[in-house]
């Protein structure tokens, strides 16, 4: 049975795309739980548009976060913490954290793990074919 993903799913496919399923996994699974619906000549239309929308998306998304990657290049983003006599941050900065501070998305943000002492750091952002870095300080407050 040929149907269209409302969402995307690992090992069958991303969003809007059109798959042939099983008929019983279709009917039993998919359907009914609004992961996609059976593909019509309007429904792949509407997919096409949406495919279209989003790919429009990813490229102003792509522009921002080159536009303030090459912003933030110049500057040092500087986070107050409380830290411990030993420079040890009680509470660790994670991507969420540094995403909302610079306004990039916090899937561009390549943080192994939390940044857990002060220091300056210098974080690797990629963001599709981008490639950066931003520079971060971490103070005692």
């Amino acid at each position: 049975m040929k149907v269209i993903l409302l969402k995307s799913q690992k090992g069958l496919g991303h969003a809007w795309q059109e798959i042939d399923a099983a008929d019983g996994h279709a009917i039993n699974f998919l359907i009914p739980r609004k992961i996609a619906v059976q593909a019509t000549p309007a429904l792949r239309q509407k997919a096409e548009a949406a495919r279209k929308a989003e790919a429009d998306k990813k490229m102003v998304d792509v522009k921002l976060v080159e536009e303030r990657l090459a912003a933030l290049a110049e500057e040092r983003i500087v986070f107050k913490k409380k830290v411990n006599e030993k420079g040890h941050l009680y509470d660790g900065i994670d991507a969420k954290e540094i995403a909302l501070m610079t306004k990039l998305p916090e899937d561009a943000i390549s943080l192994e793990k939390p940044i857990k002492e002060s220091g300056t750091f210098d974080i690797p952002v990629a963001f599709g074919e981008n490639f950066g870095k931003i520079s971060i300080v971490v103070e005692a407050e």
